[in-house]
């Protein structure tokens, strides 16, 4: 006899969707410094919330805002941010066949592939835990940061100059927030230190925004020529 499914009492929730509404709580509360962020980078509130309705990839919106904030042309901005989210097409061949999307819930799927919901998939072992992990992160996440982002949005055109009140270090420390939980491996510690390092000597030198670019262009040389085609995956390296 197959188990009851879940409902919206809190009692009949599995494992999966316990996670996945734990991320989304931590994960969309940065929507907050990313609203300030944005509209003090020039952005209004409308443009700051199509960011998180449409790109919806806290890496890549930061990265973009970032640019903009430095006086950086808008191609560098898309550039930045089209770089960051490319790991989210790597994510959606692999969740394509985890969670088998079908008819409209792809559209969906693919707007909802993002770190937090692949991790929280990933993390389970049964398909019906992997589906329900996707769903509840993706949503959750999706819901929590646009909320947060408008508040943040609000609260930043309200507030003036963010120097005043230390906003404009919040994109930073929101960045290495969501960055850090992703270090666990050597590989990526030495490889964000390298980019770090690129970044600094390039800031002045170049551009606004051709920094982060070539640091990303750094990011793909070195995934390209030190990882070999027999090098562990993710989750030989995890088991390790």
């Amino acid at each position: 006899m197959n188990p009851s499914p879940p409902t919206l009492r809190s009692a009949t929730w599995t494992p999966a969707i316990r996670v996945g509404l734990s991320i989304a709580a931590a994960t969309g509360l940065y929507g907050i410094s990313f609203g300030a962020l944005a509209v003090a980078a020039g952005l209004s509130v409308g443009q700051a919330m199509a960011l998180s309705l449409l790109m919806f990839t806290g890496g890549s919106q930061f990265a973009f805002i970032g640019v903009i904030a430095g006086g950086g042309a808008g191609s560098a901005a898309l550039g930045a941010a089209a770089l960051l989210g490319v790991r989210n097409a790597v994510y959606g061949m692999q969740l394509n066949a985890m969670v088998a999307p079908t008819g409209w819930r792809k559209a969906v799927a693919a707007q909802l592939t993002i770190d937090e919901s692949a991790a929280t998939a990933a993390g389970q072992q049964a398909p019906d835990e992997q589906r329900r992990g996707f769903w509840t992160a993706g949503l959750g996440v999706f819901v929590l940061w646009n909320l947060f982002t408008l508040v943040g949005a609000l609260l930043g055109d309200a507030l003036g100059d963010p120097r005043r009140w230390g906003l404009d270090g919040a994109a930073v420390a929101a960045f290495l927030a969501l960055l850090w939980p992703r270090l666990q491996q050597r590989e990526p510690v030495a490889l964000a230190v390298v980019c770090g390092v690129v970044t600094a000597l390039a800031v002045p030198l170049l551009p606004p925004g051709l920094p982060i670019l070539l640091a990303a262009m750094v990011g793909a040389a070195w995934g390209w020529w030190v990882r070999s085609p027999d090098a562990p995956s993710v989750h030989e390296e995890a088991a390790t």
